[in-house]
């Protein structure tokens, strides 16, 4: 997948004719984000899972600002001694890709069968299907002709598959260039996003956990194809996603339909709550950078002036996570211990605190967390004084997160 993030504007396409992007007045801030990830580095593509972690964790300012300035976090991770072991593994890669070629072989053929089938239109191939030719030159050319191709589908009236459109969705006041497994064009006009994974589909289910991860990314896809439709007379995209995987522990494909509405509307809402990157940067100290060349020092400086929003759930979805971990252990940062914890400790930002108030040395006493704080230290001192086990019933939700913080 070869989706990115660049400073340039989205491009548009009157409903007459395609034409070259009208660029807003935006050469500084690309300036600014080559400045930042190092003269000599190329960007690194953002793809739509990148974007679908970063819309789950709006707050985080530092991944914004990595990500739209193209910067690669696992090296950047690993120049400041904290490397990741996140990401696909090379074989996987490799058999996604190859599974990828024999849904796709044949123009299509099995992957329209399957979408026919799946929708409950006509089962078998389509008589005629279009496969309009995407190639041009840069992320915004292929945007553009990926924009013409949908259109003229649309109004031709009959099957397309676009094999790796390119997309566009502004993010945080930058655009996103994101790249699709498939689009297929209905002969009504609707679109349909087809994502390919790699995992199984045993029984005709498949890891609802890998399933969720694909409806996120897929509904990433569906935005930024709303944003093309929205200048296409006729065009309506469908909020149902065709998510096609091995079948069993064979190499055959199988389908099913995910309807990603509920992804739609929450990765929407996040995305609108990002900062914009012009701000972020704007903020950073003058001469900050995190081109990996440049020593661990200075570039822990450059990270950490930029706020992040740490919790467990970025080991699995960020390279940086590692790093951001070991700080907000140092600082004593409640985020450590999780998001749920989090929330059930209030006010109570820091372990220390946390302490103090479960101790009954720091905090107000009328407060319902640190009467639940203080009431879980007493239960856990009873148990480890060989009390006998203490009746929790009644004070266990009141408790958890004290239990969590007195630990």
């Amino acid at each position: 997948m070869s989706d990115s993030l660049g400073g340039g504007p989205p491009p548009h396409i009157p409903p007459s004719r395609a034409a070259d992007p009208a660029p807003r007045s935006t050469a500084p801030l690309r300036q600014r984000l080559a400045e930042l990830r190092g003269p000599a580095v190329a960007p690194r593509p953002m793809d739509a899972r990148a974007l679908a972690a970063l819309a789950a964790n709006p707050g985080c300012k530092r991944r914004a600002l990595l990500d739209g300035a193209g910067v690669d976090k696992t090296v950047l991770a690993t120049a400041l001694g904290s490397p990741s072991g996140f990401g696909q593994s090379q074989f996987a890669f490799m058999r996604g890709n190859a599974f990828e070629a024999r849904v796709k072989a044949d123009g299509g053929t099995e992957l329209l069968r399957l979408l026919r089938e799946r929708t409950g239109e006509d089962a078998g191939p389509p008589d005629a299907v279009s496969l309009p030719d995407l190639t041009a030159a840069g992320p915004q050319g292929r945007a553009a002709r990926t924009a013409l191709a949908l259109r003229e589908a649309t109004e031709a009236g009959g099957w397309a598959l676009l094999d790796h459109p390119m997309l566009v969705l502004e993010v945080a006041g930058s655009p996103a260039y994101l790249e699709p497994d498939a689009v297929v064009v209905h002969p009504g006009g609707r679109w349909t996003v087809v994502e390919i994974k790699s995992f199984p589909m045993i029984d005709g289910s498949s890891d609802a956990a890998k399933v969720g991860a694909a409806a996120r990314q897929s509904a990433v896809y569906v935005l930024a194809l709303e944003e093309v439709a929205a200048r296409t007379g006729g065009a309506e995209v469908s909020a149902d996603v065709l998510l096609v995987c091995p079948k069993d522990f064979s190499n055959l494909p199988a389908a099913e339909i995910v309807d990603v509405r509920k992804q739609r509307a929450v990765t929407r809402r996040q995305l609108g709550r990002l900062t914009r990157i012009e701000e972020i940067a704007d903020a950073l100290p003058e001469g900050a950078t995190f081109d990996p060349g440049r020593p661990s020092e200075e570039l822990a400086a450059a990270v950490e002036a930029v706020d992040a929003a740490y919790a467990p759930e970025c080991l699995a979805a960020c390279e940086l996570a590692f790093h951001c971990r070991s700080r907000s252990r140092a600082e004593g940062a409640v985020e450590s211990l999780g998001r749920g914890v989090r929330g059930e400790l209030g006010g109570l930002t820091s372990v220390r605190a946390v302490l103090a108030a479960a101790r009954g040395k720091e905090g107000d006493p009328a407060d319902p967390t640190v009467a639940a704080l203080r009431r879980a230290a007493a239960l856990r001192a009873e148990a480890l004084e060989g009390a006998g086990p203490p009746d929790v019933s009644a004070g266990r939700r009141e408790a958890v997160g004290g239990v969590a913080a007195c630990r």
